[in-house]
């Protein structure tokens, strides 16, 4: 049968019979005339069995000639990974043009700014990664409003990584009433979730993989001493054809690829600690055959398709079974055969057979040895070279390109030579000490050197005079008009030595009778030496510099300036000091009158809103009478 004849566009089938496909997969055959007829499908294949062009031609008929408007897209293809979502992409971008419609591929790690022009000129299909894809929608760069045709690839693993609340709220954002198609190589509860949740009586489709490619696809457990496993894993990549080593960690992954490097086997690595820059470039490498081993985790178990992957290793044993089978759908992909081999240690060998029996997988136990011919026959290990390969440095996605302000290495240019080389012949600009803000125009930096005479050529092999060449003012012999030179002064005399400059002595009292007698005597003696005639006898003496220093106001400043005048304001008076009050408390004044007992009722009479009551002839309480004291009288008692 043709894709044709299962509805499939003209275009769409001549595109597909110039690259040599003419016959429909299994599934392919089973979900199109469904799928075009407008029926929500849920499909279920292994990896590599033809489901990317299964739902790919399914949309692109349904949608062929349409176009979208900005920031609308028709088509919505959700992947769990960028690698898978890219390779979706390559697959429709070729296939979409020959019915006048273009893709665009909206994940992490990749352009932002290019995904957000591509969504305003406007693109009927988008391949997306949940996450980016939510980021856009927050931001408001998509409306998901106009999409008819909503494909989940890999459900399973969406879910298995957390996705399962951004797919639904995406699938609740398109047409209620649009066609949702769902493949997925398991179809578990979660999974089940969202059939039953937007899927509208959905056509199942369900094929046995493992069947058809049984005899297509030979599965090996290779058991081995744990010392032994980095030699025969380093043993297999140095065979000839493509290979594909899962490990569990990223850092298992760059351990083990270390090692291979160390023997001398070019291998890449690819895990999700790699920027997007550095994943793309080690997938071509792999793809170009510039390297035959590709190290990788789980991430890329179901984001690689490369032909001709012959063989694949499990390192680490997979989580779970459907692990194992994204893992072994790497290889014997589109109708070809390959190998997939398991390596174990005794202890680890239950376990796989377990994991392989939910997978519906049969293993053939081999026992091994480095270099052992049942490890040459089952892989084709081959011995490395030995020779160590310098891993490529990771370049920073950050850096500057050429063509920038910080344009880095060129290389060669024409006829100059490279940067990094020497050049005799063109010496490179020398650069005087940093000068700083000064003589610059206020920016600074350094000053420009000329360049050796060598290299300078001149006219008539005449060199010019320097500045500093030039015969200055004192090199130039003396004229009649000069100023005659000035005299020298003759010098200070030489300072006295101390000795002429030393005091006589003062004389010894030698005579006792002239030495004070007491310090009481000497104290007196020194203060009538020392003493002054008093301040007030002094003739320059005046009393007013006692006085305190005033601080004048500047009216009084203006005043003491200039003499009084008829028309002057007369001063004011002083105020009188208001009289100490005397020492009062809260609690008693001793110095206030005391209120009479009439007062007192008047004023809790005002306040309580009553008239005053009458006096009484016994002191009591405020404005009720005495109450009587009836002395000697006693209640009788009662039984």
């Amino acid at each position: 049968m043709s894709f044709e004849k299962l509805g499939v566009h003209p275009a769409l089938a001549q595109a597909l019979a110039n690259e040599g496909k003419t016959t429909p997969f299994p599934i392919q055959e089973a979900t199109l005339p469904e799928a075009i007829a407008g029926r929500d499908i849920l499909g279920r294949g292994q990896t590599g069995s033809g489901k990317t062009l299964a739902f790919g031609l399914a949309m692109m008929t349904r949608l062929a000639g349409r176009t979208a408007r900005p920031h609308h897209p028709l088509g919505l293809v959700l992947a769990p990974t960028r690698e898978l979502a890219v390779q979706i992409s390559e697959v429709l971008a070729p296939l979409s043009r020959t019915v006048n419609l273009n893709s665009q591929v909206v994940a992490g790690g990749m352009p932002y700014m290019r995904q957000i022009q591509a969504l305003k000129r406007g693109v009927p299909i988008i391949v997306a990664t949940p996450g980016r894809l939510m980021d856009l929608l927050d931001k408001r760069h998509i409306d998901l409003s106009d999409v008819e045709l909503t494909v989940l690839d890999e459900a399973d693993q969406m879910a298995d990584m957390g996705f399962l609340p951004s797919v639904k709220e995406i699938l609740a954002l398109t047409k209620k009433d649009g066609q949702r198609l769902l493949f997925s190589a398991t179809l578990d509860r979660d999974v089940d979730s969202l059939v039953k949740m937007f899927l509208k009586n959905p056509v199942t489709h369900s094929l046995e993989n493992e069947k058809t490619t049984a005899g297509r696809m030979l599965h090996h457990i290779l058991i081995m001493d744990q010392g032994h496993k980095d030699l025969i894993a380093t043993q297999i990549a140095a065979r000839e054809g493509r290979t594909i080593f899962f490990v569990r960690t990223k850092h298992g992954a760059d351990k083990l690829a270390e090692k291979m490097l160390r023997a001398g086997v070019p291998v890449g690595v690819l895990h999700g600690g790699k920027s997007q820059g550095q994943r793309t470039r080690v997938l071509a490498a792999f793809k170009d055959g510039k390297t035959n081993a590709l190290v990788a985790t789980d991430v890329a178990a179901r984001g690689i398709h490369v032909d001709d992957v012959s063989l694949v290793v499990h390192v680490d044993a997979p989580a779970d079974h459907k692990d194992y089978l994204h893992r072994a759908g790497r290889t014997a992909r589109a109708g070809t055969s390959g190998t997939v081999v398991t390596l174990a240690t005794s202890k680890q060998k239950k376990g796989i057979h377990g994991l392989a029996s939910r997978a519906a997988v049969k293993l053939a136990e081999v026992f091994v040895k480095p270099s052992d011919q049942e490890l040459v026959r089952v892989t084709g290990a081959q011995e490395p070279s030995g020779i160590p390969i310098q891993a490529e440095p990771e370049k920073h996605e950050s850096a500057r390109k050429p063509g920038s302000r910080n344009r880095g290495d060129r290389g060669d240019r024409g006829d100059r030579p490279a940067r990094n080389q020497d050049r005799p012949d063109y010496p490179k600009r020398e650069r005087a000490p940093y000068k700083g803000n000064s003589g610059s125009g206020g920016r600074g930096g350094f000053v420009k050197k000329e360049k050796p005479e060598s290299v300078v050529e001149f006219r008539n092999n005449e060199r010019p005079v320097r500045d500093y060449e030039r015969p200055q003012r004192n090199d130039r012999p003396a004229r009649a008009t000069d100023r005659p030179a000035r005299e020298e002064r003759p010098s200070r005399p030489a300072a006295r030595s101390w000795e002429q400059n030393e005091r006589p002595a003062r004389p010894a009292h030698d005579d006792r009778s002239t030495r004070p007698s007491s310090r009481s005597e000497a104290r007196n003696t020194r203060d009538e030496r020392n003493s002054r005639p008093a301040r007030a006898e002094r003739p320059d003496f005046d009393p007013r510099d006692r006085a305190p220093k005033k601080k004048w106001t500047p009216q009084e400043v203006r005043n003491a300036e200039r003499p009084a005048r008829d028309g002057d304001r007369p001063a004011r008076p002083a105020k009188k000091s208001a009289a100490a009050k005397p020492y009062r408390t809260n609690k008693f004044d001793p110095m206030a009158p005391k209120p009479t007992e009439g007062f007192r009722a008047k004023s809790a009479a005002k306040k309580a809103g009553k008239k005053a009551a009458p006096k009484t002839s016994k002191p009591g309480r405020p404005g009720k009478p005495a109450v009587k004291k009836t002395a000697g009288k006693k209640k009788p008692r009662t039984k």
